[in-house]
């Protein structure tokens, strides 16, 4: 299946996840094999382009990982760039319509959480974490953060403003 978007173009989008942990599944072999291993909990993120996606889901997952407890394993398949290996995931969440972003966690390989869109986009990232940290304060037991404050920080700072026009006086 070819790319709806270019990969090079996205790479930062996914980097922001694999920067704090989250390993990327390319293929649908890999997909497969990450979800053989049934053991333990699992974080799957189907990452997107779309706007909820940046500014909601992935600061979001940032911000979940850096709680206490945290999953396991941590991955990520990328709709729109990687999608076999997206349609490859989908098949573990079939209950639920295709959705991206979107967050599933799996516990002993039942799933037991999927955050869809349409909860993604009602909420800020705040929110996203919120719902992840509760899931995961309940099911988790690998210590967290997945990485330091720093990382986290460093990687989902907020882009400083490019605009010259002078600030408002009143």
């Amino acid at each position: 299946m070819q790319p709806l978007y270019d990969p090079d173009s996205v790479k930062p989008y996914w980097e922001e996840l694999r920067n704090i942990g989250v390993i990327p599944l390319t293929t649908p072999g890999e997909v497969g094999e990450a979800m053989a291993d049934s053991s333990g909990t699992l974080l799957l993120v189907i990452n997107s382009v779309c706007g909820c996606a940046a500014g909601h889901a992935r600061p979001g997952i940032g911000l979940a990982l850096q709680n206490s407890k945290i999953p396991d394993r941590l991955y990520m398949v990328f709709a729109g760039v990687d999608r076999a290996a997206t349609q490859k995931a989908r098949e573990y969440i079939i209950a639920y319509e295709p959705s991206s972003p979107a967050v599933a966690l799996f516990k002993d390989g039942e799933l037991i959480l999927m955050v869809e869109r349409k909860q993604i986009e009602k909420t800020d990232a705040g929110g996203v974490a919120a719902i992840l940290v509760k899931a995961f304060d309940k099911h988790c037991s690998s210590a967290g953060p997945s990485v330091a404050r720093e990382i986290f920080e460093s990687n989902f700072a907020p882009p400083e403003c490019s605009s010259t026009l002078p600030e408002y006086k009143g």
